[in-house]
């Protein structure tokens, strides 16, 4: 993993909010499964007592990687609304005259379904630093296009 990945303040306190919660409410779940699971006895041949290792294994791996990722992220501060940064919101025309909207997120907040791209992708790696009514080049995997930026919030 890289040393530093970029979030929105909103990723952030997602990440935040999606770590308390499995502190704070399913380890001590998984705890008392573990528990139960030992009063029921022997434990080589219990079912439930390896799932709940396995899950427990699963969590804590879960919780580990969201500690690194909130403490060697930085949030991105978009100073400048004009200018297209990681947190912007930006509609862009295709050749076609196609237009989608999309926020620009870092890479671990992306989620292209919710049009949200990383600013690691290549039209978000493109559009960064332009400004509204800018033509950009796009290289992409599947060759080059143009995009339009129609606004910048």
């Amino acid at each position: 993993m890289k040393n530093k990945c970029v979030l929105t303040a909103n990723g952030y306190l997602e990440l935040e909010a999606e770590l308390n919660e499995l502190k704070q409410v399913r380890r001590p779940e998984i705890i008392r499964a573990l528990q139960e699971a030992r009063a029921q006895g022997d434990l080589s041949e219990n079912a439930d007592y390896d799932a709940a290792r396995n899950e427990q294994a699963q969590l804590e791996a879960r919780i580990k990687e969201l500690e690194y990722k909130l403490e060697h992220s930085e949030i991105a501060e978009n100073k400048n609304s004009d200018v297209i940064n990681v947190g912007s919101t930006v509609v862009v025309a295709y050749d076609d005259g196609e237009e989608d909207e999309y926020q620009i997120v870092g890479s671990l907040e992306a989620d292209p379904f919710n049009n949200k791209i990383s600013n690691e992708s290549p039209i978000g790696k493109a559009i960064i630093g332009h400004k509204k009514d800018e033509l950009v080049d796009v290289e992409s995997p599947n060759g080059s296009y143009q995009v339009k930026i129609v606004s910048v919030a």
